[in-house]
């Protein structure tokens, strides 16, 4: 556990989904699949403090984030959260949007990994949390849909317009976000919406085993570089290689880069410690 922490204790139990570690892999369970797993007010926030919170933890490597039964995510509930922002006034709804998008800017921010396993529908808010992840692991029956304008919003919402983009390119993001049509696992792979796309039935042994390869491996190393990789979306050439070379210098007085140099001698494989 970081040394660094607040007076508040790490959070024992979270009521709004299901929330396990296991040997460094924890693991987001979406559970609702009665609703397609669709988040509520309170799943939001809960996501929002859990992202907060696991760098803090010390025994978790990598996030794995996924839906019970047939669905990833099919967004907010229309019920619980669609027909109740029809009650407030501006400054309540800016409450809710900021919070919504601080989700994905803690995804962004948190040095973990984080995989998306999609198994099924990741629609509007759903959508963009497999956006936000590091890696998104497709059922072959998955479907993306950037719904927002279907319901009479803007199609740029919670870092949409920016991570997509960046992702797909410009022209695909705009058919994307204006017109909210359903994408299958094939094509979101071709356009690069999808890391890999995998039968149904393998889709959470494929998960696992990436988050144990991550989890396994030299963890220092890789929050580094998904750190570098936000950060450096928005800087000019020269302050990326200037950046990158600091980070190399002190990557290099690590445990673990020792330890590489320490197992290639010894022609053994590295123990990693992520120190």
């Amino acid at each position: 556990m970081s040394p660094f922490r607040a007076t508040p204790p790490i959070t024992a139990e979270w009521e709004h989904f299901e929330f396990t570690v296991d040997r460094g892999v924890a693991t987001v369970v979406l559970d609702r699949p009665d609703k397609l797993n669709a988040l509520t007010f309170d799943s939001y926030a809960d996501l929002r403090d859990l992202l907060a919170e696991l760098p803090h933890r010390g025994d978790v490597k990598v996030l794995v984030l996924t839906g019970r039964g047939r669905g990833f995510c099919s967004g907010g509930d229309v019920e619980e959260i669609i027909g109740e922002l029809q009650k407030m006034e501006t400054a309540e709804l800016l409450e809710f949007t900021r919070m919504t998008g601080a989700v994905v800017k803690a995804m962004r921010e948190c040095p973990l990994p984080i995989i998306a396993a999609v198994n099924g529908v990741a629609a509007g808010a759903g959508s963009v949390l497999a956006l936000a992840s590091d890696f998104r692991l497709l059922a072959r029956s998955a479907k993306f849909a950037f719904l927002f304008t279907k319901v009479g919003l803007a199609g740029a919402d919670m870092g949409s317009a920016y991570l997509l983009p960046r992702l797909v390119g410009l022209g695909r993001a705009t058919e994307l976000l204006m017109l909210g049509d359903k994408v299958d696992a094939a094509r979101a792979e071709s356009i690069g919406l999808a890391s890999s796309v995998v039968d149904d039935e393998e889709l959470p042994a494929a998960a696992m085993a990436l988050a144990r390869r991550l989890a396994d491996g030299p963890a220092l190393a890789y929050a580094t570089t998904k750190v570098l990789l936000t950060r450096e979306l928005d800087m000019d050439l020269g302050s990326s290689i200037e950046l990158e070379a600091i980070t190399q210098a002190l990557l290099m007085t690590s445990k673990d880069h020792h330890e590489f140099y320490a197992a290639w001698s010894a022609g053994r494989s590295p123990q990693w410690t992520g120190r």
